[in-house]
């Protein structure tokens, strides 16, 4: 497994667990506490969450919730690109990701700051962003989706799930490797064109994707895998997160995304210590 990723020039290491802290600049996010529209919003956020341990922050302005539609580049690159210079002006040491599937978005970003590109169609929706992440060479999250946001949950079938999501990350591994880029981090998904027993059925395997030896992000943080079998809603799924990050913690993710990272946090210390009193 690699143990350290180069985000700008600094090497992370991967032997703890590192967390992802979510920030939405979109206005129709699926979880209301995560989207933050004004620029002192946005910063008291990312301050928050880094003085609660996260070592990345993913900032994102396209809704990707099930029926959300694809917004415009000009609409996506004025949500984004603002909080981003703002950002990077108050915490300049900050490892910021951008959360998009364009390439051109890629591109302003990482010259405003941006260390690492969080692409949930894998290159699926514009091919160029692969090459635009290796000219920069910064890391490449490569996340498995069926279909688009506004189709994916539109009754998804698979023959043999975990196979076919296997044999997707083989093929945009190589794609990805072929284009220069050296650091990659693999995320099968959650929610992303999966019914409730699909993503249970990943949850389960999730340790097969080990043999990648690439890290492995999970993002399962307040979606409906949590809520509608507990009956409840987004803004009470903390509880439920928590229960699933650790199962995903001794399943060999290294990355948690997370809208809540001082729960997560507390979640990795205390699978730290477990770890540490093995034996």
């Amino acid at each position: 497994m690699m143990k350290t990723i180069n985000f700008g020039g600094s090497l992370i290491s991967l032997a703890k667990p590192l967390l992802m802290g979510i920030i939405n600049v979109s206005p129709d996010s699926f979880y209301k506490g995560s989207r933050k529209t004004g620029i002192d919003e946005i910063l008291f956020q990312t301050e928050d969450m880094l003085e609660n341990g996260a070592a990345i922050i993913d900032i994102g302005a396209m809704s990707s919730k099930p029926g959300a539609d694809i917004i415009s580049l000009e609409d996506e690159l004025k949500r984004i690109i603002g909080p981003i210079k703002a950002i990077m002006d108050r915490f300049p040491d900050l490892i910021l990701s951008v959360d998009t599937i364009r390439s051109q978005v890629a591109r302003e970003a990482i010259e405003c700051g941006v260390s690492c590109i969080n692409d949930i169609s894998g290159g699926n929706f514009d091919s160029e962003i692969m090459n635009v992440v290796a000219n920069y060479q910064v890391p490449y999250i490569i996340m498995h989706m069926q279909g688009l946001p506004a189709d994916m949950q539109i009754n998804p079938k698979y023959s043999d799930l975990v196979m076919e999501i296997m044999s997707f990350f083989t093929d945009k591994i190589r794609q990805a490797r072929q284009a220069g880029i050296n650091d990659i981090i693999i995320d099968p998904g959650f929610g992303f064109g999966k019914t409730i027993d699909h993503n249970y059925e990943i949850m389960h395997q999730f340790d097969v994707f080990q043999i990648f030896d690439i890290p492995l992000l999970a993002g399962v943080s307040r979606k409906s895998m949590i809520w509608k079998v507990l009956g409840s809603d987004a803004d009470h799924a903390l509880n439920g997160t928590t229960a699933l990050n650790m199962y995903l913690l001794t399943k060999g993710a290294k990355i948690l995304r997370v809208h809540d990272v001082k729960e997560a946090a507390e979640c990795i210390r205390l699978f730290e210590l477990i770890n540490s009193s093995d034996g």
